[in-house]
């Protein structure tokens, strides 16, 4: 994507990928595209997490993504207006590419986060933005914190407690072009494509009532929370 052309190789990853770390950061507001988050390649000193309620009576609305739906719902990829003015998703994004940034691999999110809940989901979607500001969804991926050691180890988690994440959001193969941007929005919902997660703790189905959580992303010197992108050098390609 981004190039429009067809990439080959005898190994995956591609031999010569460069996996770079692109850090979280803010001055703790990275509520909405129009907050302060950053993604940078310094890593980050002492600064304030970013905090936002998660209500699985109000999820963020499933737009676009890699599985096909049927009726009104259409995959792909899709603008992402709607979901990046609300208070629920965090933005991520990187200054402008002074030059064309191919990304090819696995991409994988390394989170710091803590919740007041005893289970609940973080979700993460990697976007393109445009120079007009238009930004569209690449890749996605989610955790539920009780599976966060494996889906054979449910473990419930301690309100409050800082915890590490690792969400994997698959694969993917795109230039990011020069002039535009690297998002990365983190939140709590993506329905109806994934099941609200009621926050209560209990067996999936039984609930009908849910119950909001406060939930914190943290990114400083202790809880260095990054995005982790496969680069291809230029020279690679």
């Amino acid at each position: 994507m981004g190039a429009d052309q067809w990439r080959e190789g005898d190994d995956w990853p591609l031999p010569g990928t460069q996996f770079t770390r692109f850090f979280l950061a803010s001055g703790g507001n990275a509520r909405t595209a129009a907050g302060d988050g950053v993604l940078t390649r310094d890593a980050p000193g002492p600064q304030p997490p970013d905090r936002y309620i998660y209500d699985p009576h109000n999820p963020v609305p499933t737009t676009g993504g890699r599985l096909l739906f049927t009726g009104k719902r259409a995959p792909g990829p899709l603008e992402q207006g709607r979901v990046e003015v609300r208070d629920d998703v965090l933005c991520y994004t990187t200054p402008e590419l002074t030059e064309g940034l191919e990304v090819t691999g696995p991409v994988i999110l390394h989170l710091f986060a803590s919740t007041s809940a005893v289970d609940t989901d973080f979700m993460a979607k990697l976007v393109d933005v445009y120079p007009n500001g238009a930004a569209f969804n690449i890749a996605e991926g989610l955790i539920r914190a009780r599976y966060r050691e494996g889906i054979r180890s449910p473990k419930p988690v301690v309100p409050g407690e800082v915890t590490p994440y690792v969400i994997d959001l698959a694969q993917t193969s795109i230039v990011f072009r020069r002039g535009h941007r690297i998002r990365l929005e983190v939140t709590s919902s993506n329905f109806p494509l994934i099941d609200r997660n009621m926050n209560t703790g209990n067996p999936f189905g039984v609930d009908s009532e849910g119950v909001p959580a406060l939930q914190a992303v943290y990114h400083d010197d202790r809880h260095p929370s990054y995005l982790e992108l496969p680069v291809i050098p230029a020279g690679a390609r």
